[in-house]
């Protein structure tokens, strides 16, 4: 195989490892993601409402840390955002909890145009070619569209990363993004190899 023009970190996170959180283990992520979210403040310091019932997506763990995004509708139209993260002692144990939390009033509901529901955030960096760096994004979401399978993130289509689609067709991937002026484009799949949807993570501004 020849050299990829390409040089660029793919496939950087493990592959989800456990089921959705239930029971008492989400009992507790809850109380730590609910937390952060009483901490956020809108622009105009608007009321954002109260979060109602938390969505679980598949972990994904990078750079000796586990993430375990999560969403919660409010109940004036909202949306909470975010993820809960943790580092495993050399026994196994669960250490260094934290917990990150935004809020937006873009939601699927108000877009009936999309054909992903995505939410993403940067958690590093990645160092490339002559000093060129990539955002580490770790991105969520569900499809809006039907028989999807899998979704796959791809960089100037270069997959990067692909997560199968967990219980109630949730995902999470972590890819490289913003590198060399590419950004990504999530892509969801039929289980036949079928594109369904592409959304990309970046949106012009209409007034630029």
């Amino acid at each position: 195989m020849p050299p990829t023009e390409r040089f660029v970190t793919s496939f950087a996170a493990e592959p989800p490892q456990d089921a959705l959180p239930y029971g008492r283990w989400a009992e507790t992520l809850s109380e730590l993601f609910l937390e952060a979210c009483g901490q956020v403040r809108t622009d105009d310091d608007s009321q954002p409402g109260t979060p109602g019932e938390i969505a679980w997506f598949p972990d994904r763990t990078y750079g000796g840390r586990t993430y375990l995004p999560a969403t919660a509708e409010t109940d004036t139209g909202h949306e909470y955002f975010g993820y809960v993260s943790f580092a495993r002692a050399d026994d196994g144990e669960t250490v260094d909890f934290r917990a990150v939390a935004d809020v937006t009033d873009e939601t699927a509901s108000a877009n009936p145009d999309w054909q992903l529901d995505l939410s993403d955030e940067v958690i590093g960096t990645w160092r490339g070619e002559q000093g060129r760096t990539a955002a580490m994004t770790l991105v969520w979401g569900v499809p809006i569209v039907g028989n999807g399978a899998i979704v796959t993130g791809e960089l100037a289509d270069l997959a990067v990363d692909q997560c199968e689609l967990a219980q109630g067709g949730r995902f999470t991937l972590i890819a490289a993004d913003a590198y060399r002026g590419d950004y990504l484009d999530i892509k969801l799949w039929s289980a036949r190899g079928e594109l369904l949807a592409t959304e990309s993570l970046y949106v012009e501004d209409d007034e630029e």
